[in-house]
């Protein structure tokens, strides 16, 4: 598990999800619903898109607000969960995620500046 969370890993939105099938993705969004029994939610990318996530243990504590996700990304698109991370949002200034979607999408469209995604993929 140590390799997992060491290796670069490619950051990731909604709408590529599908081309991640079986590899380790980071996704950054906010929490939309958390289901009961606490082992699965919905979280929502800058674009509005929905994710699910999937926990191997159920939460011990209440989730929301903005979290990063790593994890695996099954073959009905779902992301199974390794970690996730509780973003705080300093002084009162929320996080752009429709600015981050932008810069996600500069990142794929140019991999050629931005070496440390191909060694993910690969």
């Amino acid at each position: 598990m140590a390799g997992i969370l060491d290796a670069p890993k490619p950051r990731i939105n909604c709408s590529m999800l599908s081309q991640y099938i079986s590899k380790t993705v980071s996704f950054v969004g906010r929490i939309d619903k958390v289901h009961p029994t606490g082992k699965t939610f919905t979280i929502s990318d800058g674009e509005g898109k929905i994710a699910t996530v999937e926990l191997n243990e159920p939460l011990e504590e209440e989730l929301s607000g903005l979290v990063e996700i790593i994890g695996m990304v099954s073959n009905k698109g779902t992301i199974m969960a390794t970690t996730c991370n509780i973003l705080r949002e300093n002084r009162g200034i929320p996080f752009d995620l429709e600015l981050y979607n932008e810069a996600l999408k500069v990142i794929h469209d140019f991999p050629q500046y931005y070496p440390f995604q191909a060694a993910a993929i690969g």
